[in-house]
C-alpha cells in the first residue's frame, strides 16, 4: 500500500481518554508502516467554539489550533476521528470544531451548487474512519436509534464537504470495560493503524 498522509484527532475534551489511547494506538502503527501522520488532540486545542451571530461573510478569524487543523484536513487523504457519544452525539468542543472549522471557500463551495441546491464539497478524494466508544451496544445505536450519530457524522458533517466514505469501529460499552477489552480495543485500533484503514 503506498503511504498514507492521515490526519488523525483524539475528540474527547478530556486530557485523558479511552478516545486518545485508541487514537494514539492507531497513529503509532501507521507510523510504523511508513504512513505520514498528523495529530490533533481536542483536549489540548484552545479556541472559541461559539460561531457566533457574525455569518460567514465576517466569520470569526480562525485560532492558530483550528487554523492547524484545517491546513492539515486539507493536506490528508485520511482522516481519523475518535469520539464518545454523549447524549446521543459527539461532544460539544468537537462539534464546535466542524462549526468553526468547516468554512466556505475551503471546505465546501456555495457558488457551484449541484441540481438539488447543495455547494459543492471541496475536500473529495479523502476517506474517514471513526472510532466511536459509547456504553450503547452498536445493536441498540442500530436498532433504538437508527445510527442517528453515524449518519450525522458522515452525511452531514464529513460527507458534506467530501470526504467519503466514513468507515465506523465501535468500542462498546466503553465506561466499565475491564483491562482486557480495553487491551484488545488498543490492539484493534493499531490494526486499524497498521492498514490505514
Amino acid at each position: 500500500m503506498p503511504s498514507q498522509k492521515i490526519l488523525i484527532l483524539s475528540g474527547h475534551p478530556g486530557e485523558s481518554s479511552l478516545s486518545k489511547s485508541l487514537c494514539q494506538a492507531y497513529s503509532g502503527a501507521a507510523e510504523a508502516q511508513g504512513h505520514d501522520v498528523r495529530f490533533h488532540d481536542l483536549s489540548k486545542m484552545k479556541f472559541d467554539m461559539d460561531y457566533g451571530q457574525s455569518g460567514y461573510e465576517n466569520s470569526k478569524p480562525l485560532e492558530p489550533d483550528l487554523d492547524a487543523f484545517l491546513s492539515d484536513l486539507e493536506w490528508a487523504n485520511h482522516v481519523v476521528m475518535a469520539t464518545p457519544l454523549w447524549w446521543g452525539s459527539i461532544p460539544a468542543k468537537l462539534k464546535g470544531v466542524f462549526d468553526r472549522a468547516l468554512l466556505p471557500g475551503r471546505t465546501f463551495d456555495t457558488r457551484n451548487v449541484s441540481f438539488m441546491g447543495l455547494p459543492r464539497p471541496m475536500l473529495k478524494g479523502k476517506t474517514a474512519r471513526v472510532l466511536l466508544t459509547s456504553d450503547t451496544p452498536s445493536i441498540f445505536l442500530r436498532l433504538f436509534y437508527g445510527n442517528a450519530v453515524k449518519k450525522t457524522i458522515s452525511r452531514q458533517i464529513l460527507g458534506f464537504v467530501g470526504i467519503t466514505p466514513t468507515r465506523f469501529t465501535s468500542f462498546a460499552p466503553a465506561t466499565d470495560a475491564n483491562e482486557a477489552k480495553v487491551s484488545k480495543w488498543i490492539n484493534q485500533a493499531a490494526g486499524l493503524g497498521a492498514k490505514a484503514t
